[in-house]
This record gives C-alpha cells, structure tokens and sequence, in this order.
C-alpha cells in the first residue's frame, strides 16, 4: 500500500454529504462519502477518513486525519 500524508473530512453544503480529501504527495483524491448523517460524531468521521483511505488503496495514519466542521 502506498503511505498517504494526511486526510480531511469536510461536510460538502451544497452536496450535503461528507467528502474525504487524502493528500498523497503533491496529489490529492476526494471522495464523497453518502450514508453519514451530517452530525456524525469525531470518532465516526475518523473511521470514514481511514477506510475510505484503505478502499483506495492508502495507508493511513489516525494521526493524520483532520476533521473541518
């Protein structure tokens, strides 16, 4: 698996859905997540950002992962 730097979770407005923003060297892979209610709680977004990042393909650190509000 390839090592991602970092992943942030934001809640899309105008989608109305999560979306996991992996930064992986200079690129970057969003994803839209459908199914997580808008006030998931840290520990729900952490495990979206993580498996998202594994479906992917990426390795993930939990250190890394940022959640915006």
């Amino acid at each position: 698996m390839v090592r991602a730097n970092a992943a942030e979770v934001f809640w899309d407005t105008d989608k109305k859905t999560w979306v996991v923003r992996i930064q992986v060297g200079g690129e970057a892979v969003r994803r839209t997540c459908k199914g997580t209610p808008q006030n998931a709680d840290e520990a729900a977004l952490h495990s979206l950002a993580l498996q998202t990042a594994q479906d992917e393909g990426y390795e993930l650190a939990e250190t890394a992962v940022s959640v915006r509000r």
